[in-house]
């Protein structure tokens, strides 16, 4: 397993009963997570939260606030993060990818040359500020334009306003098919995708069904000397081992290595790992 352990600003505190309570910063948050399913005593430290989200029997859920301001920001190393509770629990920020972030910005900085990274379902740019930071240019594409004004914010707070960050709202699927016509070509790829969604015109997104297609057109956007290709899960049914399967597949005529694995995070009160999905990691080398 990769496990997240660089953080000062971010930890888990504790998961029981469905919930973790993590700290955000100087601000305690209550979220669900369904991968908690074991229950163990909450003592009095669950009773100082910030906020609580619920999850309604009906879907989806809403958040309780105590005292938590609308926005406030964390950093991981020199990178700095916008954050803001919105639907579906999330707060902007998925803090288990800081260990694919460390992996790939090392492979940014040794390499001899400067290297183009596209970055697709980019959220609000964590992988695009890290890839940035260690002096790559990024295509940052998302569906949804308020994530990608969200990961300007986040450029912006990190010093990287300027930075060779070309920022894109569009469906991921279409806009590789029109890069394979243009004869653009990437040296890294990262690609995030959700196990369910909607495009910008109401296309579904359904990742068992979509994800090896796009995984295998993507790598038709790889440079003669690609360096790495990412892809990460948070879909149960999608294991390591089928992570590992689908990029050797796609990506073999590049020869390489591939390693997938579980991602997590360290719970304070217990010393275990808290399990956050997968990740596959294809490098040249």
């Amino acid at each position: 397993m990769w496990i997240a352990d660089q953080w000062k600003d971010y930890e888990v505190l504790d998961c029981s009963d469905g919930e973790k309570l993590e700290r955000w910063g100087s601000f305690i948050l209550r979220r669900p997570d369904p991968q908690v399913i074991w229950n163990t005593k909450k003592d009095d430290k669950w009773r100082k939260s910030n906020a609580i989200y619920h999850r309604s029997s009906k879907g989806g859920g809403e958040w309780e606030f105590f005292d938590l301001p609308e926005q406030w920001s964390i950093t991981y190393k020199d990178l700095t993060f916008q954050l803001k509770p919105f639907r579906f629990k999330h707060t902007g920020l998925f803090p288990e990818q800081a260990v694919n972030w460390d992996w790939f910005s090392e492979l940014i900085r040794s390499a001899d040359r400067k290297i183009r990274v596209l970055n697709l379902f980019a959220y609000t740019g964590g992988a695009t500020i890290s890839a940035a930071a260690a002096g790559a240019s990024v295509t940052h594409v998302d569906a949804a334009k308020g994530m990608v004004g969200w990961a300007k914010e986040n450029a912006a707070s990190s010093g990287l306003s300027d930075a060779p960050i070309r920022w894109l709202t569009d469906d991921c699927l279409k806009f590789v098919e029109r890069e394979i016509r243009r004869g653009n070509r990437y040296d890294a790829i990262i690609m995030d995708p959700p196990s369910y969604g909607r495009g910008p015109k109401g296309e579904i997104w359904k990742l068992e069904d979509q994800v090896y297609h796009l995984i295998c057109r993507s790598s038709e956007l790889l440079s003669d000397r690609p360096l790495f290709f990412l892809v990460n899960s948070y879909t149960t049914g999608l294991q390591p081992a089928v992570l590992t399967y689908m990029i050797s597949t796609a990506l073999k005529r590049f020869g390489g290595h591939v390693v997938s694995g579980e991602i997590g995070l360290p719970v304070s009160s217990t010393g275990l790992i808290l399990p956050c999905g997968a990740s596959g990691r294809w490098s040249a080398s």
